[in-house]
């Protein structure tokens, strides 16, 4: 068993072992495996960039074997550049999430562990995947435990927005499962990438693959206007839902453009970057003022995600060494800026029982150590220089600047309106005097929360400082994608 079928296959182990053997009146034996699983999942995913070759492009870590050999599908993994960073911050996160869900969760607890270790593996599996259909296998069965883990453990409406995750990611999955059989007949009998990237096709045939694998990518990311499913969904969802589904499930779509959409129709992706930047750019601005007026926490940092994904997929459209960067760490920041918000909303919720921004104020005074820590990310979600969330959103912005100056200029006013979301909810929440008579009684961080938001400020400020760790590793193969993204694939 190589190194990636370990980093995808242990959470999952882990997860059926916690399903066959886990039980509520075991629950701290439970909680305990789980951590266990979670930590060694993380380890063996190390390996991985400490022997990680730089400077080339080439896929690192293959392994390919013969999975239904009647119809040419293999289980084909490796990593580059784009996908290696993204194995990693899956597994980190998880390990952060079993941390959180400590005390939250009382009821079933060995399924809702063996829920999230079991999306850890599924997800990773996606990010190493170079055979179409093992991808879309990977793609579609995250699906399922992130659907329980809303249904079963979410709020009073969590039905509804299960449902809604639901059908709306697995709608747009369908139309590019159509287009995965067609380059599969196309090809000849072959669903490896390398493949695809490679077969002429023509204009007709490049928009409308381009625009069937944009419909299961563009859901998932999710990019205006079919964005209104996240704001329910993260409402209901756990704060452990919440913060994978903000750190990881949403890279899923802007990771699929990169392997998928546009590597196979490059002159499609050329044609439609008008269409892509426009929404990236109402993405960025409108719905950062939607953010403004939010009276839920969790539906303000929902709509803040929604905002920050647009400078992804910005970044990739703009087809330039620096933006194409760019997008990949705004997408590496964001999973950690984005699970830590979720996190402090927990914290706060544990202990009050509701997300209103009203319920709060003057927090700071009774818990100074945890105002503290929401501090930073609230200024890393604004994009302060020296965290982990300036780096993508500057080098966005530059690109921005350098491919037209109009839409850099749209794209940098984002940071006011990040700003302005941001610090007005923490102002509201933070300081001040105690503002409602349940405040007075919360007590600050404990030693396990204290750990939790300490792992995540390390990320926030290591990367935000010396972010060359990860554009080190990414840049051989942007430059690579940009290269196949500027040969005509035209019959």
């Amino acid at each position: 068993m190589g190194l990636l079928s370990l980093a995808i296959w242990t959470p999952i182990f882990f997860g059926v072992v916690l399903l066959a053997l886990g039980r509520d009146e075991h629950a701290r034996a439970v909680r305990w495996v789980a951590l266990l699983g979670s930590a060694i999942s993380f380890l063996v995913t190390l390996p991985l960039y400490s022997r990680f070759k730089l400077g080339t492009s080439a896929m690192q870590f293959v392994e390919n074997r013969s999975w239904m050999s009647r119809f040419n599908i293999n289980y084909h993994l490796g990593v580059d550049g784009i996908s290696l960073w993204f194995v990693l911050l899956t597994a980190f996160i998880t390990f952060i999430v079993v941390i959180a869900s400590w005390e939250s969760i009382t009821e079933r607890v060995y399924q809702y562990m063996a829920a999230f270790l079991i999306l850890s593996g599924l997800m990773i599996g996606v990010f190493c995947a170079l055979d179409g259909m093992l991808f879309y296998v990977f793609f579609e069965a995250t699906l399922i435990p992130m659907y329980l883990i809303i249904g079963v453990w979410g709020g009073p409406n969590k039905i509804y927005a299960a449902f809604k995750f639901f059908l709306y990611t697995l709608l747009g999955s369908l139309l590019m499962l159509i287009a995965m059989i067609y380059l599969y007949v196309k090809s000849g009998g072959s669903f490896d990438l390398a493949v695809w990237y490679a077969m002429p096709l023509g204009a007709t045939a490049q928009t409308l693959l381009f625009f069937a694998f944009f419909a299961a990518f563009a859901v998932k990311i999710p990019m205006w206007p079919i964005h209104t499913w996240l704001p329910d969904v993260h409402v209901e969802a756990p704060t452990g839902g919440s913060a994978i589904l903000a750190a990881i499930m949403l890279k899923l779509g802007a990771y699929g453009f990169l392997r998928f959409a546009m590597p196979i129709a490059p002159d499609a992706a050329h044609e439609w970057a008008w269409l892509i930047i426009t929404l990236s750019l109402i993405a960025i601005i409108y719905v950062g003022v939607v953010a403004l007026v939010q009276p839920d926490m969790k539906r303000l940092v929902a709509y803040s995600s929604v905002a920050h994904m647009g400078f992804v997929t910005l970044g990739f459209f703009i087809f330039s060494e620096i933006g194409g960067s760019g997008g990949i760490v705004q997408m590496l920041a964001h999973g950690f800026v984005s699970a830590a918000m979720f996190l402090c909303i927990g914290v706060l919720y544990d202990r009050v029982h509701s997300r209103q921004i009203s319920s709060y104020g003057g927090v700071i005074n009774v818990m100074p150590k945890f105002a503290a820590f929401a501090l930073l990310f609230a200024m890393a979600n604004c994009g302060l220089p020296g965290t982990v969330g300036f780096v993508g959103e500057w080098m966005v912005i530059l690109g921005s600047v350098k491919f037209n100056f109009w839409i850099g200029l749209a794209t940098a006013s984002a940071l006011i309106w990040g700003a302005g979301y941001t610090l007005w909810m923490y102002k509201r929440v933070y300081l001040g005097p105690v503002a409602n008579e349940h405040v007075k009684g919360m007590l600050d961080i404990n030693g396990r929360e204290f750990l939790m938001l300490a792992l995540l400020a390390i990320a926030v400020l290591w990367l935000g400082i010396y972010p060359k760790p990860m554009t080190d590793v990414m840049n051989p193969s942007v430059v690579d994608l940009l290269k196949h993204l500027a040969i005509s694939k035209l019959n």
